[in-house]
Formats: structure tokens, C-alpha cells, sequence
């Protein structure tokens, strides 16, 4: 939100604890239903048997880098962008994937083509129909390179056709068909498994040509499609969005929903009755765990499929030797963080996929070294000492007290002097992007549940989501073997094997796996979080 970022590439990221938050790269942070290995579901805010439509819920939000689908990369951006558009197929609470602008589809015997019958019900918001054009449209729009998409080629690069658009070789996409007004048909490279999934991401959302046509500043008046509106933006006071009245599902029950940007603490905000949720930070804990406090139980506790992790640019001196790269891995004392920096609030990573996602290997192996041996990797790369390396930066989105205890600890154990770099939000993803930094603190949560979604967008080599710059033939092998197996076991052995190459070369270093504390007011009803980083308002409403 991604990041993705899940969607969203939400995306997740650096601790700017000063604020309170955490961001993420791509994909998202907030869980009230999560994807877990035996489906559990874990209960919303409890819904009355006639739910009562109309009332104003206030969170606390941050300005979003962009309103416009094809370039959403960050979740901030996409906990607005999903509420204002929508595409042919969502995912409901159980990350299942569902009808959403498309009321039904077909897939063909082999698993390469699919047939979408789109609602004829289905509206943007100035009440014009959604038709297979409006489809055909956006995809291609988010394909052309003089948009700029960097989700593109990521989340729609299975559909034939693809890669030559976004190469500028073909006005069109060639896998992409429209067969009558309210029918479409795409044709992807091969059967994937994970395919319906990654049409879930905002670069798929469909977007009105003539509101796109309209000028550059289009955004500021999005007509979407999605169940809520753009009712006002201002950079300084905040988002609010206003439910969409001919919604194909039924307008929401709330009437808005004011996402405020915050000038001081959003804790204080909740305690003085100013937000209706907010998440609590690191500072907060211990009082809100307190059954004595009544704000205890106001409390959700909640796991997220999501990874915090050190990223080194394997283009980069020094970390283009692997020796280094183990040697700062080694040198990560994860316990540590989770303990003394988040008091226990995170689950240490052992690996890259988390707990609850398909393929997850609680037995992960990877380098298997304790701090103390780091030195030993340092002397068996080509710099042999921490006197022969050159200066390293650890870039940063704000403030990072991970960032601080990572430069700390490789001070003690490798003898390593490395400075903190700070960077605005915007400018550290387009550096990342970029591949620009030597080393970096980002974060990623699920888009969907699969490990394609963490495995394959990061570590293949040709993959645009590859932004370390890592390449291992063997890993690539057995990531596009997954890629097309069919039977569930064996994929996710192969993903499992991936993995455990990935870790051995080291081009991230996994930290941690989130839990989310989150405090809602007891007169929020029917609210739903979603592991992708966005909530799930359509059911939710206001009981006072």
C-alpha cells in the first residue's frame, strides 16, 4: 500500500517514534482480521442486529504522497486511494479474493485466461456506468511508461502484453481484451495461483478517462468508483471522505469519515475525544496493558503479516561482498531490539515471511550466527577489517531509534562507524527506488497471502520490486518453478528453499514481525482492519 504497500509495495518502513509511527513500504500495518494457517478469524467491534446507519468516524491520518492509483507505493496514500476507487476483484476480511466492480468471472481450463462480467450496477461517482473500457483504459494507463508506475510491472506483469507496454513497444496490452460493454477478458503468460490476488493492488483500480483527461491536478477531484467520495483535502488540517450514495453494494452507513493530520500527540487526541482509533506507540504500552486502566479495554491486540528489515544495495561497496553483508547481519542482535527498544510489542524475525503466511517456516535456519561471530565474517571478505572499508550510510525516513541501536551494535561487534541519514518520506522511496542508498531501514506487509508477495517482488533479479539489487541464479530458478506449481505442498517447499538461500546471502536482515495495539472507542461498531495495511469501513458505523 502496499508496500505495498501490500498492495501497496505498504509498504512498511521506518519507526518514526517521536510521532508515533509506523510507516510502511507498499502494504500496511493495521490487522483486525488476518490470514492465518488454520483461516481463524479474529472478531471485529461488535455489530448491533440492526446496525445503524449515519455518524463521523476520526482518525489520525498523514498527507498521502499521491491520490492517483497507478503510482501509489506507500500506505498512507492507500488507506485513502481504497476507499476512493476500486477494481475488478478485493479482498473481504478473510483475504479471500472476492467480486468487487466485477460481479463474476471464468477462468479458462488451462488457468491462463480469465473472463470478467462486470456490474451493471456499478457507478463512478458522477453516476456514469463502469464499462470494460474504463478497464481496458486503466490498465494500459498504468502500464505507460510516461506515467511512470513503479507497481505496474510488479502487480500486472503476468498479463501478456505487459512488459511491452511498459516498454514503450506497444500502444496496447496485448493480453487485454474487451469483449462487449460489460465483459473483459485477460490472458496472462501462465496459470498462476496468486494472479486474482495481485489484481487486488491499487494499480489495477480502474480510473474515469475524462476525470484523468482533465487536467494534471486530476487527483483533486478523483471521480472514483469505490464505496466513499473526496469530500475535502487540505495538506494542513487533513482528509475527509463522504459515502458514496449509489455504491453498487449499498452506500456505507457512515456518513464521513475525517482522517485528521495530527499537530500533536494522536494519544492524547483519543484520550480528550478527538480520534475514535488511534494506535499506540511504544511510549503508551504499559498503560493501556494495564487491566486496572480503562482504556485496557478499549484495546485490540493484533499480529501482523508484515516484516521490519535492514536492506543492503549489493550494487554498493562494501556490501556487494556477501562476507560483509553476513558479518552486519550477524552483528543484528534482533532480541535485543525486541526487547529493550519495543518492551516485547514485536515478534523477533528469524525469517522473511511471517507467522500466518502460507509457506511460513517456523524452523528457518538461515545464517544461524550470534553477534559474537560477526567479526569472523568481516575478516573473510575481501576488506578483511572494518579499518579497510569505505564510509556507510544507513538512510532513514524520520526519526528511527532502530536505526540508532542497529549503529550502536555495529559499532560494538564489527568495530564499524556508520551514519544515519534522514530523509522526507516522498524523497526516500524514489531513492530507494532508485537504488541509491548503500543501506537502508524499510518494511513490507502482505498484499495478499501468498509468499510470491514477499519471496518473488523482492529477490527474483528481473523483478521491478528488487530494490537491493540482489541476484542468485538458484534463487531465481526455484522462484519461477513456484511460480507455475500447482500443487500447493510442493510450491511451498519450493518458496521455503528460496528462502533459505535469501538469508544466507543476506541481502536484507529480517527484524521483526509487528503486533498492532490498537485503541478503538466503544461506540465504534462493525470495524474492520485489514493486514493490507487499509480498514475495512463499509460495515462499520457509529452506535451513539
Amino acid at each position: 500500500m502496499r508496500e505495498r504497500t501490500k498492495f501497496l509495495l505498504i509498504v512498511f518502513v521506518v519507526l518514526a517514534f517521536l510521532c508515533c509511527a509506523v510507516i510502511f513500504y507498499a502494504g500496511g500495518l493495521w490487522a483486525v482480521y488476518r490470514y492465518l494457517g488454520a483461516k481463524e478469524k479474529l472478531a471485529p467491534t461488535p455489530v448491533a442486529a440492526t446496525p445503524k446507519p449515519g455518524g463521523v468516524l476520526r482518525l489520525a491520518g498523514s498527507e498521502p504522497v499521491t491520490l492517483d492509483p497507478a503510482l501509489v507505493e506507500d500506505v498512507y496514500s492507500a488507506e485513502y486511494i481504497t476507499k476512493i476507487f476500486s477494481g475488478l476483484v478485493t479482498l473481504d476480511e478473510s483475504l479471500e479474493v472476492v467480486p468487487d466492480l466485477a460481479e463474476r468471472w471464468e477462468v479458462s481450463k488451462d488457468g491462463t485466461v480469465y473472463t470478467f462480467y462486470l456490474r451493471k450496477n456499478a457507478r463512478f461517482h458522477n453516476g456514469k456506468p463502469v464499462t470494460a473500457e474504463d478497464v481496458k483504459y486503466s490498465l494500459e494507463r498504468a502500464c505507460d511508461p510516461a506515467i511512470g508506475s513503479t507497481t505496474a510491472g510488479i502487480y500486472l506483469d503476468d498479463i501478456k502484453g505487459v512488459k511491452e507496454k511498459l516498454a514503450g513497444k506497444e500502444p496496447e496490452i496485448k493480453g487485454v481484451e474487451v469483449l462487449d460493454k460489460y465483459t473483459i477478458r485477460i490472458t496472462i503468460d501462465a496459470p498462476k495461483a496468486y494472479f486474482l490476488a495481485k489484481l487486488t493492488y491499487p494499480v489495477a483500480f480502474v480510473v474515469d478517462k475524462e476525470n484523468v483527461e482533465s487536467g494534471p491536478d486530476w487527483t483533486s477531484q478523483p471521480n472514483g468508483t469505490g464505496p466513499f467520495m473526496l469530500e475535502s483535502y487540505d495538506s494542513k488540517k487533513g482528509i475527509t471522505l463522504k459515502a458514496f450514495d449509489d455504491f453498487y453494494a449499498g452506500r456505507p452507513l457512515l456518513d464521513q469519515i475525517e482522517f485528521i493530520f495530527p499537530e500533536g500527540s494522536p494519544f492524547v487526541m483519543y484520550q480528550t475525544g478527538e480520534l475514535d482509533v488511534v494506535s499506540v506507540g511504544v511510549e503508551n504500552i504499559e498503560q493501556v496493558l494495564d487491566p486496572k486502566n480503562p482504556l485496557n479495554k478499549e484495546l485490540l491486540k493484533v499480529p501482523s503479516l508484515d516484516l521490519m528489515y535492514v536492506a543492503f544495495n549489493v550494487e554498493k561497496e562494501p556490501f556487494n561482498d556477501p562476507n560483509v553483508r553476513r558479518a552486519f547481519a550477524c552483528a543484528t542482535d534482533r532480541k535485543a531490539i525486541v526487547k529493550t527498544l519495543f518492551k516485547g510489542m514485536v515478534n523477533e524475525a528469524k525469517g522473511i515471511l511471517p507467522p500466518g503466511m502460507p509457506g511460513y517456516n517456523e524452523k528457518v535456519e538461515g545464517l544461524a550466527c550470534e553477534p559474537s561471530k560477526a567479526a569472523e565474517f568481516l575478516k573473510k571478505s575481501s576488506y578483511g577489517s572494518a579499518e579497510n572499508l569505505p564510509p556507510i550510510t544507513l538512510s532513514v525516513s524520520g526519526e528511527s531509534l532502530v536505526a540508532e541501536a542497529l549503529v550502536r551494535m555495529y559499532k560494538d561487534k564489527l568495530g564499524v562507524e556508520v551514519e544515519i541519514e534522514q530523509m522526507p518520506w516522498d524523497l526516500f522511496l524514489k531513492e530507494v527506488n532508485r537504488h541509491n542508498l548503500q543501506m537502508f531501514i524499510l518494511g513490507w506487509s502482505a498484499d495478499y497471502p501468498d509468499p510470491h508477495n514477499f519471496l518473488d517482488i523482492h529477490f527474483h533479479s528481473q523483478s521491478p520490486g528488487n530494490n537491493t539489487g540482489y541476484s542468485n541464479p538458484e534463487v531465481d530458478k526455484l522462484l519461477e518453478e513456484a511460480r507455475v506449481e500447482k500443487e500447493h505442498g510442493k510450491r511451498m517447499a519450493l518458496y521455503q528453499k528460496a528462502e533459505e538461500l535469501i538469508l544466507k546471502d543476506a541481502p536484507w536482515v529480517p527484524l521483526f514481525h509487528g503486533i498492532d495495539y490498537i485503541l478503538v472507542k466503544p461506540y465504534v461498531r462493525g470495524l474492520v482492519l485489514l493486514p493490507t495495511g487499509t480498514y475495512y469501513f463499509n460495515k462499520t458505523y457509529i452506535a451513539k
